[in-house]
């Protein structure tokens, strides 16, 4: 996919006004160069073209407000002064894997005043002499090269300066799940619940249990009762039976 048909899928129906983080990694670039991006993505803050072929930066539109550019995996050798004046606020800077050999070009970055950030991993310059001292002097208002200061400490993630508002909503969000937890442990309720409704419906069977046994034990007794009945009706018909032949024997 090219570019210009990549940054019209990023738009996602917003206008370019609206942009404030553009990623357009690993599309193709027409003759090594930024094309479809315009001066109307004026509250740009972030733009990584990452793999993209890029040869020159020549072609960036003015972008006062951005601060952090990925420009990595490409095959840019030179024409780095356009940036002072394109981005004039930038503060990261990637050209890791690019064709850069010499300090020379990267001395222009000196005019970025607010640049912080810069690698240059797996680029020709890093394996001259004192590569990293060198850089230091030529652009003294970096803290960070290649992801680490003078003192060999490494940075901190580059985002947290860019977007700090988003990083600090996920840290409150956490906090919430936290106290949450705390106030209402998840799933201490429910087994409760479920332990109680448990408990009822034993209760529920001993007493049907119960009622059940009663019915059987009131039918036992009926059943004895009738048989006590049948026994004293047999034994009042042998008695008139008896009485029936008496009387007969006397009459003869």
């Amino acid at each position: 996919m090219d570019m210009k048909k990549r940054i019209h899928l990023e738009l996602r129906n917003r206008t370019p006004s609206d942009v404030k983080e553009l990623v357009l990694d690993n599309c193709r670039s027409n003759e090594g160069k930024i094309e479809g991006l315009t001066d109307e993505f004026e509250e740009l803050e972030f733009l990584s073209t990452i793999n993209v072929g890029l040869t020159t930066v020549a072609h960036l539109p003015k972008l006062k407000k951005l601060k952090k550019l990925e420009l990595s995996d490409n095959r840019i050798s030179g024409g780095l002064e356009v940036l002072a004046d394109k981005c004039p606020n930038l503060t990261h800077l990637n050209l890791s894997g690019n064709k850069i050999k010499d300090l020379s070009t990267i001395e222009p970055l000196k005019e970025l005043g607010s640049l912080k950030s810069l690698d240059l991993f797996n680029c020709e310059v890093t394996n001259l002499n004192e590569y990293r001292d060198n850089v230091f002097k030529l652009l003294p208002q970096l803290t960070y090269l290649d992801g680490y200061d003078k003192e060999d400490k490494e940075a901190p993630d580059s985002d947290t300066e860019v977007y700090p508002e988003g990083l600090d909503d996920e840290e409150e969000d956490e906090d919430d799940e936290e106290e949450y937890d705390e106030d209402a442990p998840p799933g201490d309720e429910e087994d409760e619940d479920g332990e109680d409704d448990e408990e009822e419906n034993e209760e529920e069977e001993e007493e049907d249990l119960s009622g059940e046994e009663e019915e059987e034990e009131d039918l036992n007794d009926r059943e004895v009762d009738d048989e006590d009945d049948e026994e004293e009706e047999r034994g009042e018909k042998r008695k008139r039976n008896l009485d029936e032949e008496g009387e007969e024997d006397e009459d003869d």
